[in-house]
């Protein structure tokens, strides 16, 4: 397939073009220079670099404006790079020919849902969005955007989880119930280009060892929880002088995924302990 992917140059943006680059013929789009970028550009211009590229099979949108801009960039700035410009890419790709449209959302757009009251909160995809930020509400507009297309291309939506360079013990933890590795993220989306159907949104994380009925535990007492369903994890961790959280007080439910993609992460806190890091942790 000819693949454009947006946000090329960054953290998730390369790993996508690192997986799929071996297999299909990839076009990174970004606003900085990098070797995996092709074309410098804005994904609102896409009409006019577009031209350049003639036609193709998909489209990889990544780029976007993130939380960590919340209060640095204007509200008008966030819709314009994350709605308009998704909107623009759809537009292009109907254009161009393009068959499968994957935009890379997240888990934040959740938002208050992520609150606990007396248990910990079970994400998965039945759970309704509640924004916080301007960036919560700019990423799901561009879901709904997405999704609107469906009837021009096979839309799928990835709401991915935690996924940064932090500190190790953090980093390794938050496998067990809110991150994920960006391979495993990768991964996810060379599925989604795959599939075909109505429009579908996935929550995209590490493979998390709890179930449902945790819950009430997760929240109130996290090792009591973790000791049960990862028998020697706690002391394992602690070789690495790792504690376990007191508290967990959300689960991330990828299953859906799993089920409908073939999505199995491979990289969560065993990978960790076992110092199998991509991104590595921060110092």
């Amino acid at each position: 397939m000819r693949i454009v992917v947006t946000g090329a140059a960054g953290l998730i943006g390369s790993a996508i073009v690192d997986r799929l680059a071996g297999e299909h013929a990839v076009v990174g789009v970004d606003l900085r220079a990098a070797s995996q970028v092709d074309i410098v550009a804005n994904c609102t211009d896409a009409a006019e670099w577009g031209r350049r590229i003639g036609a193709l099979d998909a489209i990889v949108h990544v780029a976007a404006l993130h939380a960590p801009h919340v209060g640095h960039r204007s509200d008008e700035e966030f819709r314009l790079a994350n709605v308009e410009g998704t909107e623009r890419l759809i537009d292009f790709g109907i254009s161009a020919g393009a068959k499968a449209f994957v935009f890379t959302s997240t888990t934040s757009i959740y938002g208050n849902a992520l609150e606990p009251n007396d248990r910990a909160a079970w994400i998965d995809e039945q759970v309704a969005p509640r924004p916080r930020d301007i960036y919560d509400e700019t990423k799901l507009e561009a879901e709904e955007l997405v999704a609107s297309a469906g009837s021009s291309l096979t839309c799928t939506s990835l709401r991915m989880s935690r996924c940064f360079p932090e500190p190790a013990e953090l980093m390794a933890t938050y496998r067990l119930y809110r991150g994920v590795d960006r391979r495993d993220v990768a991964e996810a989306h060379a599925l989604a280009l795959d599939r075909k159907g109505p429009p579908a949104t996935y929550v995209i994380s590490a493979a998390t060892p709890f179930h449902r009925e945790d819950a009430e535990e997760l929240l109130h007492s996290a090792p009591t929880a973790i000791e049960r369903r990862c028998p020697g994890l706690i002391d394992r961790m602690a070789v690495k002088g790792w504690t376990p959280p007191r508290s967990i007080d959300r689960i991330y439910d990828a299953s859906l995924a799993e089920h409908e993609l073939g999505f199995r992460p491979r990289f969560g806190i065993e990978a960790c302990l076992s110092g199998d890091w991509d991104p590595p942790p921060s110092r």
